[in-house]
């Protein structure tokens, strides 16, 4: 079935119709949202109508299915990016115009999708579209979260979280399909009972609730290739107790209503309390559970209870540790509902599941306590238990009296449940996501799993789509590319090397910049329009965007901020090349620190902008409410991208490559994916600063940092501002906890942990060789950018979910 695209007449056709329709207005008296509701609702019925065409293809063709499992799909705006997807933007552009539509007004109508945070999130939505780009069927899976992460705004220099209502109005690109809810329990007890000769297992007594799925179109780009991400509501089974209201007990009526559906209201609850805990492990079993059911249910339409058949014909995927639970409910619904033994469930499980670990950092890697699971989930934590018990009896028969090391290496021990362990032990391959994050999995994370199956653990490095990142974000950019090479690079990104030869072509290069000018005049507006500041596009745009936290290492570009500061008043000779230095960044909402690290910037941008000449060279802007629409402004505007983790500690970052592949030029560790940048473009052009992550592995137990603070005096004098009233005249003491920990560390651990002091020094150096290079041979500058932008495209997610689908999945591509 061929689908043609919507002509601009058919188009405003359609807008105009769902006007008069659905709000009984034109064009010209309805509200913006109305405008939107229209267009969107006329960009669906393309996408739905390609849907239509591959429905029932996947069944029909007995292709295998990736269920693709994570917390988070950090999806951004669909309207403009399925016009993008549609081949079909310069049609909608055209039919705007012509009925006078302001089309920035429309675009930012839409509602944010609230269903992720940071960069698992949106890796989890790059992965979706390049799945549907190469006709892979797929399904992501997530929570409906209705109130998002938070809203973020910032008052006094402090980070405050709003409610982030975004279904406020619906959300006109998903589709509820409440004809496909399922059941998941919680709570209750275990029962034993013989059938059939076999003793089986049955849970009673539980809090049931229901989940409601709603879907949302992921369209393959010049295709009729549709995947879904599927998004799981709370529902209570009995909405409202109508004996107790109409007793008059109206809050008690609807309390267990409001408790259940506390499952899907928010991402990540806060987690430092008892209740907090257990609604986030209400949250990972409903997704898991839920997700696992459904799978299940449409294999068994298509194949029937030919469960043997189940690895050849879908794979799960734990994005994670979050949704690591789909294990052990897998395994429960084939015994206890299916009939299987152990033995074939186990292997069954092992074969349909693989895992991508995110993070190093040990307090990341998730453990429950156990007493909770066996609350809460006491079905799945008796699946556990043997699974731990059949673990640990195969451990020592591998490491014979090793009880550390076997400790070390099970799914319950020491009073918890070890989710990474879980997931390494009942999956079929474990990957990290760069080089050197996958090395560090192997020979330090996981070493003792690694030396008994070392073929079970892959590298695949990340990846980004560059139909969002570059086509959407930066139209003027993707336009020249076309003039210079073609436009064979929109479906074959890794093409884009072909661009190489014009990093040497002076009139290129001269276009490339006058792209970069437009694009840092879009964001200067999108910032005095969003928060009332102005910035200079004339400055270098430095750029550090990503979650906060201490690893990722926001404190130190603040504290060389103000090692710059410092010199500009303490020498009216020292000049500089004029900087905009712009922090985006949500700290977690009980993550004290580091909303006291955003506060810092904050203070430091106060006392930047109070003095005369520091402010004329030295311009700081924090974004508030960091997000995908955000980005889509920021990224390419920027001339310098900051990727500052701690050697070793960063998995991969995908924001790094955003920034490339738009021209910014990386100033970053030897960490996460800078490595494969660095060996992308060659050390000219790149800024590496700081220790290796052999240097840093080395310098636990001997790094002390008061040696810093006594042999480097603009060290010391940053520290001392933190503490001497120049941050906070009012309050002298607010940045006292950053400096102890810097100092002297606290709760009995180490000083300084992530080495923001080590490699400060390192940092302010090649701060100060950007800038220079930047003023004073601006020729090679933009060879630089020209060559980020040429090599960028290995970092595409469509070579990302080649590798995995060749090394993991083995699903094949549709024929439509």
């Amino acid at each position: 079935m061929i689908v043609e695209r919507l002509t601009k007449d058919q188009i405003k056709e359609s807008i105009v119709s769902k006007l008069q329709r659905h709000f009984g207005c034109e064009t010209s008296d309805a509200t913006d949202d109305q405008i939107y509701q229209a267009v969107a609702l006329t960009v669906r019925d393309e996408v739905m109508k390609r849907r239509t065409a591959s429905r029932g293809e996947r069944k029909r063709q007995q292709a295998k299915k990736l269920y693709y499992l994570s917390a988070e799909f950090l999806v951004g705006r669909a309207m403009h990016n399925n016009m993008v997807t549609l081949v079909n933007e310069n049609a909608y552009m055209e039919a705007l115009d012509e009925l006078g539509i302001e089309k920035s007004r429309i675009f930012e109508r839409e509602p944010e999708p609230g269903l992720g945070n940071g960069g698992l999130g949106r890796l989890a939505a790059c992965f979706l579209d390049s799945l549907s780009a190469l006709k892979l069927p797929a399904m992501g899976c997530t929570i409906r979260y209705e109130l998002g992460l938070f809203r973020q705004r910032i008052v006094d220099g402090f980070q405050v979280e709003l409610p982030d209502n975004w279904l406020k109005n619906g959300n006109s690109w998903e589709i509820c399909r409440a004809d496909q809810a399922v059941e998941v329990r919680f709570n209750g007890y275990v029962e034993e009972y013989v059938e059939d000769g076999r003793i089986k297992f049955r849970l009673m007594n539980y809090n049931a609730v229901q989940a409601v799925p709603y879907d949302m179109p992921v369209l393959g780009y010049d295709s009729n290739m549709v995947n879904m991400l599927r998004t799981w509501s709370a529902r209570s089974i009995t909405p409202i107790d109508m004996q107790e209201f109409n007793r008059g007990q109206y809050v008690a009526a609807t309390e267990d209503k409001e408790l259940v559906e506390a499952i899907s209201k928010v991402l990540y609850p806060e987690d430092n309390h008892k209740e907090g805990k257990e609604l986030r492990l209400k949250q990972q079993y409903f997704l898991s559970s839920a997700s696992v059911q459904y799978a299940l249910n449409d294999f068994e339409k298509t194949y029937g209870p030919n469960w043997h058949m189940l690895p050849d014909k879908l794979v799960f995927h734990v994005n994670d540790t979050h949704p690591s639970l789909a294990i052990p409910e897998l395994m429960r619904i084939l015994m206890d509902e299916k009939g299987l033994g152990w033995d074939e469930a186990e292997d069954i499980t092992r074969r349909c599941f693989n895992y991508t670990n995110h993070t190093v950092l040990q307090e990341a890697l998730e453990r429950w306590p156990q007493h909770m699971m066996r609350t809460l989930l006491p079905r799945i934590y008796m699946i556990l238990e043997e699974m731990n018990r059949r673990l640990c009896a195969a451990l020592f028969d591998a490491f014979p009296g090793q009880w550390e090391r076997i400790g070390r290496m099970a799914i319950l021990a020491y009073d918890q449940v070890h989710m990474a362990n879980l997931c390494v032990a009942m999956t079929s391959t474990t990957n990290g996501v760069s080089q050197i994050h996958s090395d560090i999995l192997r020979k330090q994370t996981f070493k003792d799993y690694c030396s008994l199956d070392p073929q079970k653990f892959l590298g695949i490095t990340n990846g980004i789509t560059h139909r969002r990142w570059l086509m959407q974000a930066n139209p003027a950019l993707a336009n020249l590319l076309n003039e210079a090479i073609g436009d064979s690079w929109r479906k074959n990104p890794q093409d884009l090397e072909k661009l190489l030869p014009f990093a040497d072509d002076a009139a290129f290069r001269d276009e490339f910049a006058k792209v970069k000018y437009s694009n840092k005049l879009r964001l200067a507006e999108f910032i005095t329009r969003n928060q009332g500041e102005a910035i200079d596009p004339n400055t270098i745009i430095d750029v550090q965007a990503k979650r906060l936290h201490e690893y990722k290492r926001q404190l130190m570009n603040i504290l060389g901020v103000l090692v710059l500061y410092n010199r500009i008043v303490d020498n009216p000779n020292y000049t500089v090349a004029p900087r905009t230095y712009i922090f985006g960044a949500k700290a977690s909402a009980g993550y004290y620190r580091a909303k006291l690290i955003i506060k810092l910037i904050n203070s430091v941008k106060e006392l930047v902008a109070r003095h005369p000449r520091a402010s004329q060279m030295i311009k700081i802007v924090f974004l508030q409410n960091y997000c995908v629409s955000a980005a889509e402004t920021l990224i390419p505007a920027a001339d310098v991208s900051e990727q500052l983790s701690t050697a070793g500690k960063e998995a991969s970052g995908t924001g790094n490559m955003k920034f490339m592949m738009n021209g910014a030029v990386t100033i970053g560790t030897m960490d996460g994916a800078n490595v494969e940048i660095f060996q992308q473009v060659g050390p000219e052009n790149i800024y590496i600063f700081g220790m290796s992550a052999d240097e840093v592995d080395a310098s636990y137990g001997s790094y002390r940092s008061s040696g810093i603070y006594e042999t480097m005096p603009e060290v010391r004098r940053v520290l001392e501002q933190l503490i001497d009233g120049t941050l906070s005249p009012d309050n002298p003491h607010m940045f006292q906890e950053l400096y102890h920990a810097l100092l002297f560390g606290d709760g009995g651990g180490m000083a300084d942990p992530y080495f923001v002091l080590k490699d400060l020094p390192s940092y302010i150096s090649a701060q100060y060789q950007l800038g220079e290079d930047y003023e004073k041979r601006h020729d090679l500058w933009l060879r630089k950018a020209v060559i980020n932008t040429a090599k960028s495209g290995i970092f595409a997610s469509d070579r990302t979910i080649a590798e995995y689908n060749e090394q993991i999945w083995h699903l094949n591509p549709l024929e439509l």
